[in-house]
């Protein structure tokens, strides 16, 4: 051997010969990491991804009665206006309906949420006098206001009535639900209060010269209850309490409200249910619904596991005949999503070590590279533990893929020994030698193999938080199997292996040696004609450049989450009972479906953010209880909403990501300075999508169809008429809304008042203006004498983006199309029709595709420099760089073929696939030319060393490949809960690295030929080096120079 190359080896024989002088201490370093990895395990957090949550608060304020234009223009302006400043906010979006504001604020990652919390509190405190009076204070949640339940709820009765069970609901359950751990807000849908109801007459009203605002002023006393203060004396104290309580509808009924006039002379008071805003049902059962929200940032697991518990609890003290059912839960799909990926990681270990026994052929040359796979993957949780990751369906993807990749470097360690041993050499020098010669190529593959996912940790937002945790965890597996395998592998070689295991034998044995000669051959063909190969290359990669546009381009793969969700919505206008009677019909058209088996539970809430909206969740059996897949399922579900011509329904489901509004297809919006403008453009854009083949029901989501009256007063006529104009909206509001007038205790239970007219309905505009007003000098006046009544239609919804009006649509895509291709469809249909001033802005899942595309781009880009600047600085060559990373464009190419064949599209979990496809191209490259290097400096020429490289190397070549392939299988195969991601995965792994084997085998050898003669063998630089050494030194001693000054 050359002396270069010894003096270059000596650190790794050095290193390697330790541990096989001392087994013991190998053995004890091994499994003290087992024993670290065990026990980080109890202290790992369990969820179902890695914690990527933007840091999410809701503002929601509430003002009775008011329309949408109102909200928007005095109370969410004002709330957008005092939050726009506070520190790390990254954007705010809101809306404003029908009594209702609803602003969210998305915050930068860093920013931490309760911190945000109190500056936003602060913010609203500054401008809280600029609301209107009769508005509540803005409740602030930590969630989206938008986000949907992860846990629903029915609570049901055979004996309580409605009002009872919402006061139970009220008073016991929603509080301690909230109380759990990560619960932002509980929900409740489908409740009735129980309520004081002055039922007013409006001709006895007026017949008495009294007027609506009279009333509501009479009865705002009826919750007296005055602290008087004490009697105090030398011998006593006496607390003393003056009230004048009314508590029955009796009570109410006595009032005196004028002269000699007393409530019940003017109004029918009663107790019992209001009407309610929504309306829920559970499994055809009329009940009261809850709705667990997920604060930000927090672990649904968690949550689940905490609501289960108080579940259990509350069933124990609930009256008889009432009972609490969770209809369906995200946790579910979680906890078998986990499952599903570690019965793939068994099975994944279970065919990587049988695929080193077929090669090996021989139980204690396989049992050692499989003893260092569990020490890797085990040794792997204590760095999840040290860095705060969690143990999540991407880590647990990383450790399966990782199952293949860890058993490489111990493969190479040991197939040298065993190739050494062969040479007659014995089992401690075998050992201590073979690993020596591979030393430097463990390290480098180990090197880089880590530098592909340094730049996924710079990926902005949630995808870079996704990347980061799978890279991480794949990453420190890779860089524990290079210490298992220079360190416990050796020792193991040592101690264990016998005589005969390179001897071929048996069909396997015979075929090794075919296909070994065969690639000499066409190996010898291929060198000989380099020119073939480098066209054959490019040709492939043009082909797959050209195919790569074919592939659909989506964010996540369609999940099969057991869950169905569909939103249901009747003409603007209708009352809440005419809803519920819809959604009644659509439950019937679902009970074959129910049936079969296939639905478990319907969960339906009408009256969702309006009286002519709905919204259904269908909990769908367990994968392995259905034979159908939810698409197919979900098909059926449309078919029965179509069928109840009065509802126009459209499904959607949630992924994992949790995006903002997402489940929805493409989501668009045109942004601007008006929303009348921006509507009309958003209906010509609408139009223009329905004559489109890629879109499916195209809609805008707040159509302009909602009929709204305004009532315009004359200043001049009512103060000559003296009529209080304020008293003009009391009236109003309380005979259309019922009004709430106060709140009165009954056996310590807050009930309203409300004041309603059922006995003079208001049923249309001419009711309107017959509502009866009091003058300054007492009489009585229609409010037609002072205000006139105009009728037009209006959007039930206005929304606001950045600060600015917002019109937003939406479509399903039609079959194939995928979300890449519609966004770009949508940008040209929409530009011609735009408003001056106005933009389109992509929403939900579109806006993180964009962002998405943008930044994977970026991280490939990264991937490339700083794989081939690791692999510069390793071989201290650009050259052996360039020849390792040639082969990785065809690698990607081959991938690119995997997803067109296998019919799969481009998302964020295949493009995972394709980081890690880098890394394993180049680590397969560095085998071969490492070893080519090394035979250089002994003196081959550059054709000599390739091919005895390719030739020697072809076996661990080989079996790493083939172990990563097949370990990756399980992915392929998955079924059941999250199987859609792992497919994604898997086939990029599988399908793409399988393809690449031959492109490794044939492009690097023939990269090495062409480029590797323009760099010069490392042992002559080391020569030329120690030449100007010793010459340099024996100058210095000819001058008669200090010894010291020669040695330096």
């Amino acid at each position: 051997m050359n002396p270069v190359d010894s003096s270059s080896e000596k650190s790794g024989q050095s290193f390697t010969a330790l541990f096989v002088r001392r087994p013991v201490l190998a053995a004890v370093l091994n499994t003290l990491l087992v024993v670290a990895g065990l026990a980080a395990l109890a202290g790992i957090e369990v969820r179902e991804l890695p914690d990527v949550d933007q840091p999410v608060i809701s503002v929601t304020t509430d003002y009775d009665g008011a329309s949408a234009q109102t909200m928007d223009q005095e109370v969410t302006k004002v709330v957008e206006g005092a939050v726009a400043r506070v520190s790390g906010l990254k954007s705010i979006s809101s809306r404003s309906q029908f009594g209702e504001s609803r602003t969210t604020l998305e915050f930068s990652d860093n920013v931490d949420l309760a911190v945000a919390a109190n500056d936003v509190r602060d913010a609203l405190g500054r401008v809280a006098n600029q609301l209107p009076d009769d508005a509540d204070e803005p409740r602030i949640v930590k969630a989206d206001s938008d986000s949907q339940a992860i846990m629903r709820l029915a609570v049901t009765s055979s004996k309580l009535s409605m009002e009872d069970l919402t006061l139970l609901v009220d008073n016991e359950i929603s509080d301690r639900l909230a109380a759990v751990e990560g619960v932002a807000d509980v929900q409740v849908y489908g409740d009735q209060e129980k309520v004081f109801r002055v039922d007013v007459n409006q001709a006895a009203l007026a017949s008495r010269g009294l007027s609506v605002a009279d009333l509501a002023t009479a009865l705002q006393s009826s919750a007296m209850d005055v602290p008087a203060g004490s009697l105090e004396s030398m011998t006593q104290d006496i607390v003393v309490r003056a009230t004048a309580n009314l508590t029955t509808p009796e009570d109410f009924e006595n009032v005196l409200i004028g002269d000699n006039v007393r409530l019940r002379d003017v109004a029918t008071v009663t107790l019992g249910p209001d009407d309610g805003s929504t309306s829920l049902r559970s499994n055809g059962v009329q009940g009261v619904g809850l709705g667990i929200i997920r604060q930000a940032q927090s672990n649904t697991l968690n949550i689940s596991e905490g609501v289960h518990a108080a579940v259990d609890a509350l069933s124990k003290t609930l009256p008889e005949g009432t009972r609490i059912a969770i209809t369906s839960d995200d946790a579910v799909f979680i906890e078998g999503a986990l499952h599903e990926v570690e019965l793939a990681l068994s099975l994944s270990a279970f065919i990587v070590v049988v695929v080193l026994y077929l090669f090996l052929r021989d139980w204690r040359a396989t049992l050692i590279p499989a003893l260092t796979m569990p020490v890797a993957l085990i040794g792997t949780l204590v760095a999840i533990y040290m860095v705060g990751f969690s143990i999540n369906i991407l880590t647990l993807l990383a450790i399966v893929l990782a199952t293949g990749l860890v058993v490489d470097d111990a493969i190479v360690v040991l197939e040298n020994i065993v190739r050494r041993r062969a040479e007659g050499m014995g089992p401690r020098a075998a050992a201590v030698l073979g690993t020596q010669e591979v030393f430097f190529a463990v390290l480098a593959t180990t090197a880089t193999l880590a530098a592909v996912f340094i730049p996924l940790s710079f990926l902005p937002g949630q995808l870079g938080g996704l990347f980061r945790e799978f890279g991480f965890v794949l990453a420190f597996a890779v860089l524990l199997s290079s210490v298992t395998a220079l360190t416990l592998c050796p020792m193991l070689a040592s101690r264990m292996l016998g005589k005969s295991e390179h001897e071929d034998h048996g069909l396997l044995g015979r075929f090794g040696a075919l296909f070994s000669k065969v690639y000499k051959r066409t190996l010898h063909s291929s060198l000989s004609n380099p020119l073939i190969v480098v066209v054959v290359s490019i040709l492939i990669s043009g082909a797959a450049f050209a195919t790569f546009g074919l592939i659909q381009n989506e964010l996540t793969p369609q999940e099969d989450r057991s869950m169905v969700m569909l939103r249901l919505s009747a003409p603007q206008g209708v009352s809440l009972a005419y809803t519920r009677d819809q959604v009644q019909r659509v439950e019937e058209k679902l009970q074959p479906l129910v049936d079969s088996g296939e639905i478990r539970n319907i969960f339906s809430i009408s009256g969702q953010g309006a009286t002519n909206s709905a919204f259904m969740v269908l909990t769908l059996a367990p994968w392995s209880e259905r034979e159908r897949t939810q698409n197919q399922i979900v098909q059926d579900i449309n078919a029965a909403a179509a069928t109840v011509p009065a509802l126009r329904g459209n499904v959607f489901q949630t992924n994992s990501l949790r995006i903002r509004g997402a489940g929805s297809g493409l989501q668009m919006a045109l942004v601007g300075s008006d929303h009348e403008k921006l509507t009309e453009a958003a209906i010509k854009v609408v139009d223009q999508m329905r004559n489109s083949s890629l879109f499916q029901t195209p809609r805008l989501d707040n159509e302009p169809t909602q009929a709204q009256i305004s009532v315009t007063v004359n200043r001049e006529r009512a103060s000559d008429l003296g009529v209080d104009i304020n008293a003009i909206g009391t009236s109003v509001q309380a005979l259309l809304e019922g009004r709430s007038v106060t709140d009165v205790f009954v056996d310590g239970d807050a009930i309203p008042v409300r004041l309603i007219s059922s006995t003079q309905p208001i049923n249309d505009p001419t009711d309107l203006e017959n509502i009866f007003l009091t003058t300054s000098d007492g009489r009585v006046v229609p409010m037609s004498t002072i205000a006139t009544l105009q009728e037009n239609a209006v959007s039930p919804q206005l929304n606001r983006e950045q600060q600015l009006a917002s019109v937003s649509f939406s479509s399903s895509l039609n079959e194939g199309v995928s979300l890449g291709e519609a966004v770009e469809a949508m940008k040209a249909i929409a530009e011609p029709l735009l408003p001056s001033g106005a933009r389109l802005v992509p929403l939900a899942e579109a806006a993180t595709l964009e962002e998405n595309a943008s930044g994977m781009a970026l991280t490939f880009g990264f991937a490339f420099a700083i794989i081939f600047l690791v692999l510069a600085a390793q071989f201290e060559s650009v050259i052996s760089a360039l020849i390792i990373m040639a082969t990785v464009p065809l690698g990607l190419a081959c991938a690119v073929f995997a997803l067109v064949i296998t019919g799969s599209s481009l998302n964020v979990y295949s493009q995972i696939g394709l980081v890690l496809l880098v890394g394993v191209m180049a680590k397969n490259g560095i085998l071969i030319v490492e070893f080519a290097n090394q035979l250089r400096d002994r003196g081959a020429s550059v054709r000599e060393a390739i091919e005895s490289a390719c030739s020697i190397r072809l076996r661990p070549v080989m079996m790493t490949m083939i172990a990563t392939v097949l370990g990756g299988l399980p992915l392929v195969l998955a079924k059941g809960a999250g199987a859609e991601a792992r497919i994604a995965l898997g086939w990029v792994i599988v399908g793409g690295l399988g393809m690449a084997t031959l492109v490794t085998l044939y492009i690097t050898p023939v990269a090495y030929l062409l480029l590797a003669r323009f760099s010069k063998p490392h042992a002559h630089e080391e020569e030329r080096l120690k030449s100007e050494l010793q010459d340099a030194t024996s100058a210095a001693n000819d001058a008669g120079e200090p010894r010291w000054i020669a040695a330096e």
